[in-house]
């Protein structure tokens, strides 16, 4: 085993060395010198021992298991799955014996004949035993001199403590004064950001602080390093400066307590006279609980309370007196501020109740016929619905989508019977109409109508809209109200209509049976009357390519393309024209196609915070859309993966939606004016208030933050907080900044009083062809809100004929279509997930590198 022959030398040389320190510890114990004979035959057998010891310690050490293991093997030994513990015991054994050092023999051979060498050998184990000696003795003296000042420290710390801390408080007191006297103070930002140079903004104001705690929060304007570099606060400054004061101040009071013996005694043992700074060093181990304490305590005071102290010079009697003065004067602030406050919660949470809180409540019953229309999608219920809204004097038709609603108005007017439409982005009057089909969010509570009918009521939970739906439920005005919504919406839906006398349920069961297909899809399984299902625009683009470079004929639909294309995709699909549809779970809202079979591409959907598996209720609304009844004796249903699961998800029974989302009314606006006049305070309020149980607050945020870029400018100051929240609220997509950029122009001619900006229109790509459609949409809103329908006429023109330019590009280029970079024109990959290619985002990248690099500061 070659590790040995390295291992056996060392151990020598080791088993040397413990014996040379053993002969030293044997000689300095005797008062005449003994012979190294003599040495051998006291301490024969402890030498030899030493050997073993060292030796088997080595080679357990240093020897590796695989060697022991093949060195045990040799030996006949069974090692396989032993326990290490019992392979280091068997290879101890078995190396006790190995080449064994012959100890005895080396002294002999070390010092015999070389008695000199052993005489120095005593000599020198003599005097380093004197030496030692006379160490214990000093530090012996010197503990009994640290432990006479500890019991002197002791019995400050337990004596004086209020002594202590009166004086600490009047140290930070003419510290306070000085730094508000001669200190800037600066504005505020995140200590981290050493690159920003700190902007100084005046001097320090005692009015602005309550607490001293508050003014630790300022920024001295040093750079300190923590566990990183960044800005200093006072809070570390006087952290700092309250211990080193505490410190040098106990010291001194040691000092002053001490006895003469105590100085007498330190300064033999360590020639030179005992001061506060080497009583400090002593004491500082006992102080951090105190510095904590005393700093805690600071903090809590009044900083005008300390601010008056500093002229006042130290004695303990007389600060004692202010000190229990202020501390009176105190309590009764804080029992001031604490009822103050508990007043103004109070306030606060009457004025949110009386706001907010009784909009939420239960319907204590109304005298409004409620038809429920319940059941699983493509059952007929809206068509039930329809049907009784046509036979009544007047109707209302709230849509999910823009493109329902339009289907409506088109259904009713060539029946006949004239309606008018409303969807925010488009109004189209009808003479004599007295029926209307509107988007949900256009519903308007104080409008009476003979029959209300409210589509796809499971809305109601969605977080973003689901207060459209909570507001048409719970307000709607009519003698007769239609809510049709899946069979989880149910118990919901009544809860809403609390004590109503009349409410009548229908259920309705699909008359077609769905069947999922057992093999997993494939896109070479496509066949005529086919949708195919995925969760992004990218996605269906690069499908319906596929689909159209393997021979079939495509129609597309996805959330941002515009309804009057989506209307002409899904007619071609229905006349025959394409025979295969690519779709968005759009497809799962009220469109009634001839469906075969519905194929999910995908078993997950990005929420908007994360991609998440279907829900049980997603998958029912969008597979139920297979199987057209007069079409088809069966609607197929196919998965590319998990099958089990998603079939599982399809059958289960539906649970019960168990939140709804909730919104400000105009109620709500009406009440809180009688309080505030900005929405800056609205919004804190919103966020203030705790949703009731069972709902849950729509977050607002985009109006929030829509608000923010406009807060404080002239559009806020003139224009009246319900107008600025109706133009706030405007259904666009604010995400897009172009859009809210263009949002801002507007608001901005409005107060002005200039003409609007004319919508930008870029008639180029697919993407942009789509984004001028939805810079018109944005224009719409403004002129029909403005009241300005004759302009409006004109605009939706425009809008048609880019309408009609997105329905070319994706009748005739779908299959040549790719996804180009927004600022070279670059085209890429549809799996690319950015708008812009790498080559782009690195050069812009290195840019603001540049920049950064221009403008940055270092701070020392």
């Amino acid at each position: 085993m070659n590790k040995l022959t390295t291992v056996y030398p060392q151990a020598v040389e080791h088993t040397k060395r413990k014996i040379t320190e053993d002969i030293e510890r044997y000689l300095e114990e005797k008062k005449s010198i003994p012979t190294y004979e003599q040495y051998i035959a006291d301490r024969h057998n402890y030498v030899e021992q030493i050997w073993v010891n060292v030796w088997l310690n080595k080679i357990t050490n240093d020897v590796s298991k695989k060697e022991k293991k093949a060195f045990l093997t040799e030996r006949n030994y069974e090692v396989d799955g032993v326990d290490k513990k019992i392979i280091n015991r068997l290879f101890r054994n078995e190396m006790r014996d190995y080449r064994p050092f012959n100890v005895v023999s080396w002294l002999k051979e070390r010092f015999s004949g070389k008695e000199q060498e052993w005489n120095e050998l005593f000599d020198k184990a003599k005097m380093n035993y004197a030496k030692r000696k006379e160490e214990e003795r000093l530090a012996e003296k010197r503990k009994k001199v640290e432990s006479n000042i500890e019991a002197v420290l002791q019995e400050i710390m337990e004596q004086d403590q209020e002594h202590l801390y009166l004086y600490i408080r009047h140290r930070v007191s003419q510290q306070l004064a000085s730094d508000f006297k001669t200190k800037p103070k600066y504005r505020k930002i995140e200590t981290f950001k050493i690159e920003e140079e700190l902007e100084e903004i005046g001097p320090f104001s005692p009015k602005d602080y309550f607490t001293v705690s508050k003014f630790f929060d300022e920024l001295t304007g040093s750079v300190q390093k923590a566990y990183y570099w960044e800005y200093e606060r006072y809070l570390f400054a006087y952290q700092r400066f309250i211990n080193e004061k505490l410190r040098l101040y106990v010291s001194r009071l040691v000092l002053e307590r001490l006895s003469s013996e105590t100085y007498t005694q330190y300064k033999e043992i360590y020639n030179q006279p005992l001061t506060d700074i080497r009583v400090s060093v002593i004491v500082k181990p006992y102080l951090p609980y105190w510095e904590k304490r005393f700093f805690s305590n600071i903090q809590s005071e009044l900083l005008d309370d300390l601010l008056s102290l500093a002229e006042v010079p130290f004695d303990v009697d007389e600060h004692k007196k202010i000190y229990h003065n202020d501390l009176i004067e105190r309590e009764r602030k804080k029992a001031e501020e604490e009822a103050e406050v508990k007043r103004k919660q109070e306030e606060e949470a009457r004025i949110l109740d009386d706001i907010f809180g009784r909009e939420y409540r239960p319907s204590s019953g109304r005298n409004i016929r409620y038809v429920l229309h319940i059941g699983e999608t493509n059952t007929g219920k809206t068509h039930h619905a329809l049907e009784r809204m046509k036979a009544a004097s007047s109707g209302l038709y709230l849509a999910p989508l823009r493109l329902l609603a339009l289907e409506i108005y088109d259904k009713l007017n060539a029946e006949g019977i004239p309606c008018t439409l409303k969807t925010g982005e488009e109004e189209k009057t009808v003479e004599g109409a007295a029926h209307n089909s509107c988007t949900v969010e256009m519903f308007h509570e104080k409008e009476f109508y003979d029959v209300v009918v409210i589509d796809e009521a499971q809305m109601i939970a969605d977080k973003d809209r689901g207060f459209s739906w909570y507001k048409a439920v719970t307000k709607a005005n009519a003698n007769e109200v239609h809510i049709i919504g899946s069979r989880n919406a149910e118990s919901m839906v009544l809860e809403l209509l609390g004590d109503s006398e009349e409410i009548e349920i229908h259920d309705y069961k699909r008359d077609i049976p769905l069947k999922v297909e057992r093999k997993e899809f494939k896109m070479s399984h496509t066949k005529k009357g086919d949708a195919l299902v995925c969760f992004s625009r990218r996605r269906v683009l690069e499908t319906a390519s596929q689909l159209q470079k393997n021979g079939h004929s495509v129609s597309m639909i996805y959330g941002s393309m515009p309804p009057e294309t989506r209307k002409k995709q899904m007619q071609r699909f229905i006349n025959g024209e394409t025979t295969v549809i690519v779709s968005t779970d759009a497809i799962g809202m009220g469109l009634n196609l001839p469906i075969r079979r519905i194929a999910f591409l995908e078993n997950e959907k990005f929420d908007g915070t994360r991609r998440r598996r279907l829900t049980s209720q997603e998958i029912k609304q969008i597979a139920g859309r297979a199987g057209r009844k007069g079409i088809y004796d069966v609607g197929k249903v196919a998965f590319t993966s998990e099958i089990k699961i998603m079939k599982h998800l399809l059958q289960q029974e539906d649970e019960s939606i168990q939140s709804f989302a909730i919104a400000p009314t105009n109620a709500v606006f009406e009440r809180f004016q009688k309080y505030y006049r900005d929405l800056g305070t609205f919004f804190e309020l919103w966020e203030k208030f705790e949703s009731p149980k069972g709902t849950k607050k729509a977050s607002l945020s985009e109006e929030r933050d829509l608000y923010e870029t406009i807060r404080g400018t002239e559009i806020e100051a003139r224009l009246s907080m319900m107008d600025l929240y109706g133009f706030l609220h405007l259904p666009f997509s604010s995400k897009e900044p172009g859009l809210t950029e263009q949002w801002q122009e507007k608001m901005i001619a409005i107060v002005r009083g200039d003409d609007l900006p004319e919508p930008q229109i870029v008639k180029g790509s697919l993407e942009e062809l789509e984004l001028s459609y939805k810079s018109i949409g944005l224009h719409l809103l403004f002129l029909y809100r403005l009241e300005r329908r004759t302009e409006a006429i004109y605009w939706e023109r425009v809008r048609e004929e880019i309408s009609d330019g997105v329905h070319e590009v994706l009748k005739n280029d779908v299959r040549n279509l790719s996804k180009k970079c927004k600022y070279c024109g670059k085209s890429m990959s549809w799996e690319h997930e950015f708008t812009m290619c790498d080559d782009c985002h690195k050069s812009r990248y290195r840019q603001r590198e540049r920049g950064a690099y221009r403008n940055r500061k270092y701070y020392r």
